[in-house]
């Protein structure tokens, strides 16, 4: 078994996903980078250098799923990470009660839906690593501790789409965690941080090398590290 690491990045043709495909090849890994339009990943594979493959990743698509699960497994006979990082808010700044039901099943197929497929078509190859790493790129807006708040400063950001398909992934990293606790898997919801990408805009504070830094630190953590957590650059957030 090669030593060098195999990870498959979700949504990695840009943003995020493109720097925690970056930030891990510098760190010696072989990343697989999905993306649902072959030009634009095949493009970003060619930014990353030679330790980047394009596989095409349709969150929407489970078919692609399988293919790429059957691609990796044949080419490198199991994966070391899985980042969980393409993600859609179609609803922001949308009030609840006012929000069509079309974007609300737009947000869940691609967050939920496609994330838990993903990671259930993977998970065999996961368990061929000796230290398997599930990465579920979240967010703080899917705490129920910062929506409970009413004083918290979320502006536009109490919409319910987006919030909660991200509330129902840290469930079931939650849920995965519990269930792989006697392996050697060890499974995460990442916080990036409002981060300046298509979703967060120009105004949020962070760039996308900061945006990158909890799932890299997640994607690579040590055997006694946390499993079933909820964290931004290393601290714990509440659920």
């Amino acid at each position: 078994m090669s030593d060098t690491k195999i990870a498959l990045i979700s949504g990695a043709n840009k943003g995020i996903g493109f720097e925690t495909a970056k930030q891990l090849i510098a760190r010696g890994h072989k990343v697989y980078v999905g993306a649902r339009r072959p030009a634009e990943g095949e493009a970003a594979a060619a930014k990353l250098g030679p330790m980047a493959v394009f596989v095409a990743i349709d969150m929407t698509n489970p078919d692609t799923f399988a293919a790429a699960a059957e691609r990796i497994g044949q080419l490198e006979g199991r994966l070391d990470v899985l980042v969980n990082n393409a993600g859609i808010g179609p609803d922001a700044g949308m009030k609840p009660s006012e929000t069509p039901m079309e974007l609300i099943r737009d947000s869940f197929a691609t967050n939920v839906f496609g994330l838990m497929g993903l990671t259930q078509a993977m998970l065999p190859l996961l368990h061929k690593s000796p230290a398997g790493r599930i990465v579920n790129v979240s967010s703080i807006l899917g705490s129920f501790a910062l929506n409970a708040n009413f004083e918290a400063p979320l502006g536009p950001w109490r919409s319910f789409g987006y919030n909660g398909s991200k509330a129902a992934v840290n469930m079931f990293t939650l849920t995965l965690a519990f269930e792989l606790r006697d392996t050697k898997i060890k499974v995460n919801s990442a916080h990036p941080g409002w981060v300046k990408t298509e979703l967060g805009g120009t105004e949020a504070p962070l760039d996308v090398a900061e945006g990158a830094e909890t799932s890299v630190w997640l994607a690579t953590l040590p055997d006694d590290g946390p499993t079933g957590g909820f964290f931004h650059k290393q601290e714990s957030l509440a659920w």
